[in-house]
């Protein structure tokens, strides 16, 4: 075969194939872009070049995890670049537009993200929910905190500096004024103040929010507010105990923080997610004293990825699902459906945790929440 045959033939073959790559991404930008997607070239063996740009409001919860430059790389080679603001978990649902608002929302708490589905059902749009992470509600404290209310049948060890507290008994404790040095055993912490659970404010923080759920549940008979009259009553009875408390937080960092670098003379109790305690026993020693309360019940607070359209979606399904980006979740100290990748992360921390969680409630719905929130938020300005 002659050099001017063999030309003919490789012209020909090149012709054919670059026609049938042109149909083949032309037909896969074609049914992207119908579903609302930016075109991507997805065939085998064939790099993206072109990456999908999406907008996002997102919760402080995760905003050191978006910051990681290995989430970053992982954005990247799964073919995203995002451009996220931090808002208030409960002003999400206020970003929701019929048309122009973000692609997702990254809000800490389920309560938060119904309330988003709420207000994307009333907006003709079409929401979808991926719970990324979890983590149980905890109270932070200290080892003469955990022995004076062993002493007082409030708390039993679970493991070295992990204790279950008795949700209902200590409700009670706070709603009876009472004081620590009143309690037996309080020569630890024998001190004229309150027994208090220290927490953000519930008219901005969601870990409030779950406080204020927790409590609800204790005050009225170990069971959650079912309408609007309970919710209301059940409120005003709660109001006190943040009352009380002076100064909160906005955010749980601060209160957080409080923990750590003041101690058990300003915070005895604080009101925490666990993941906050295994993100710092991560990255440096945890106080030798340190004791970690897990209400009994508590609530597990959900971190959930809403897809506010169908080029979000994908996101989701792989933030809830992928095991690379999971594991770097899990040293932020989230929660994740393998447990047995959390436990080793905890154990590697030398920080013991409740490993079963066996008792855990739902919040309420968001509406009923809504509704004891506006109640707290009248009371305390009174």
């Amino acid at each position: 075969m002659n050099r001017t045959v063999k030309t003919l033939i490789t012209v020909a073959l090149l012709a054919l194939l670059g026609g049938s790559v042109f149909w083949a991404l032309k037909s896969t930008q074609t049914e992207q872009l119908a579903n609302g997607q930016s075109p991507t070239l997805s065939l085998p063996g064939l790099r993206a070049t072109q990456t999908v740009e999406l907008t996002g409001v997102i919760a402080l919860d995760v905003e050191p995890f978006f910051k990681d430059v290995r989430v970053t790389k992982w954005l990247a080679d799964n073919g995203f670049r995002l451009n996220v603001t931090r808002i208030g978990s409960r002003d999400m649902a206020q970003r929701v537009a019929a048309s122009g608002g973000p692609d997702f929302m990254f809000p800490s708490g389920i309560v938060a993200a119904n309330q988003i589905l709420d207000a994307a059902k009333r907006a003709n749009q079409t929401a979808t929910q991926y719970t990324v992470f979890f983590t149980p509600m905890v109270i932070a404290s200290w080892q003469p905190i955990a022995g004076i209310f062993q002493a007082n049948g409030l708390a039993t060890p679970l493991q070295p500096g992990v204790y279950s507290v008795d949700l209902a008994k200590l409700v009670a404790l706070m709603q009876a004024k009472t004081r620590w040095k009143d309690l037996k055993g309080s020569q630890a912490y024998d001190v004229n103040k309150s027994v208090l659970v220290s927490t953000t404010d519930v008219r901005k923080s969601n870990s409030g929010a779950m406080y204020l759920a927790l409590a609800a549940y204790a005050l009225n008979s170990n069971e959650l507010p079912a309408d609007r009259a309970t919710a209301e009553k059940i409120a005003k009875v709660a109001t006190d105990l943040f009352k009380r408390q002076g100064y909160q937080e906005n955010y749980v960092n601060g209160n957080f923080d409080d923990y750590i670098s003041i101690g058990i003379g300003k915070t005895p109790l604080a009101f925490i997610y666990e993941n906050q305690m295994l993100a710092f026993a991560l990255t440096k020693p945890l106080p030798k004293d340190m004791a970690m309360l897990y209400p009994q019940p508590t609530i597990a607070n959900k971190v959930v990825y809403v897809a506010m359209n169908e080029r979000s979606k994908r996101l989701g399904e792989l933030l809830s699902t992928n095991a690379e980006i999971q594991g770097i979740g899990v040293e932020y100290g989230f929660r994740i459906a393998d447990s047995a990748m959390f436990l080793q992360k905890a154990q590697g921390a030398k920080l013991n945790v409740d490993e079963r969680l066996s008792n855990l409630i739902d919040p309420p719905s968001y509406e009923t929440m809504s509704t004891m929130i506006d109640v707290v938020t009248r009371e305390m300005s009174q």
